[in-house]
């Protein structure tokens, strides 16, 4: 769905206005007599957009604000395109001193989930995708000494992680957080909802966080409603997913970045080939938090549908659905399809 775009002026409020222009932004009165506000801008590469309910309109306002400040703090901590970034950095020099606790929460997360794996989920696949992508700008195939090179510096066993410092093992390496940021971004943000007395709202950062009960429409449910992309039809969905007891979801597919018109090619990489799985369309998972539905999305994309399965059979209130090239739909039977 498209959004309208709207102002967003939050001086009416007696609340300073934050260093925005213009977003999509709506409030508007919910059958439940909470005051539903919504605010949209770009962040993290991407739109992101969170709705807070609560009776006084003026402190939902002022929690999406400490929401969205709190988005800023992992962009700058994990941005690969901010060249002052602490990832930046890591990538630039090999190593980064006193990391922010964010990055290092999600390094932690994310050498576990590598472990578990066996290295199908893997932060440093960046050396592949900047192939890639160099490729693809050229216009030419790559060589299998390119390739061979590039997996050679990718390796999620010679990072060394800690609250004092993060270092690579070997030069040449370099991470992305693109498989695990967004869904921790989710997680922050709702927990400055929280901390703002927020007890019902959805993030959405690109992977969904929700809070208690979608009472923005005109009743009052018991989970919040989202539609999931499908992955050959923009502007379609395969699936609608009931979100209700605090499980979030994460949806990794081959349509997002392509690097071949046929979907072969694409931003997510097998680290153990240096080349993109070739099972599946798209995955997505729901898990008690949207850094664990956003890494484990990544890691069945190239897992597949049987060892995936296995893999989250691992994880307590986790669950999937599977899109298949071929456009066959599987699913575990817990994932709360929308009847």
């Amino acid at each position: 769905m498209k959004r309208r775009r709207f102002l967003f002026l939050l001086a009416a409020s007696g609340i300073v206005s934050p260093p925005w222009e213009q977003h999509d932004a709506s409030v508007a009165q919910a059958a439940s007599g909470l005051a539903s506000v919504t605010l949209a801008k770009r962040a993290l590469g991407a739109d992101v957009s969170i709705t807070a309910c609560h009776a006084q309109r003026s402190r939902a306002e002022a929690a999406i604000v400490a929401a969205f400040d709190e988005l800023e703090t992992i962009e700058q901590a994990m941005s690969l395109y901010r060249p002052d970034s602490q990832l930046s950095r890591l990538n630039r020099d090999g190593r980064i001193d006193n990391p922010h606790p964010y990055l290092v929460e999600a390094l932690s997360f994310a050498q576990d989930l590598s472990r578990i794996t066996r290295g199908a989920f893997d932060l440093t696949v960046q050396p592949l995708w900047e192939l890639r992508h160099r490729a693809k700008r050229e216009q030419r195939r790559l060589t299998e000494s390119e390739l061979a090179d590039a997996r050679a510096k990718v390796g999620w066993e010679r990072i060394s992680v800690s609250a004092k410092r993060v270092a690579f093992g070997s030069s040449g390496m370099a991470a992305t957080f693109n498989g695990i940021a967004q869904g921790l971004a989710a997680d922050k943000a709702a927990a400055a909802l929280r901390r703002s007395g927020i007890e019902h709202a959805l993030i959405d950062a690109g992977e969904l966080h929700p809070l208690g009960r979608n009472v923005a429409g005109k009743g009052s449910g018991d989970g919040w409603t989202a539609g999931i992309q499908h992955p050959r039809v923009e502007d379609a969905y395969v699936a609608l997913a009931r979100l209700a007891g605090g499980r979030c979801l994460a949806t990794s597919g081959d349509y997002a970045t392509t690097f071949s018109d046929d979907f072969l090619h694409h931003h997510i990489f097998d680290p153990r080939t240096g080349q993109s799985p070739t099972e599946l369309a798209s995955v997505s998972v729901v898990a008690p938090t949207a850094m664990a539905a956003d890494a484990l999305s990544t890691a069945c994309m190239v897992l597949g549908v049987e060892q995936g399965a296995a893999l989250l059979r691992q994880f307590e209130r986790v669950d999937a659905l599977w899109v298949r090239k071929d456009g066959r739909i599987l699913k575990t039977e817990g994932f709360p399809l929308e009847r």
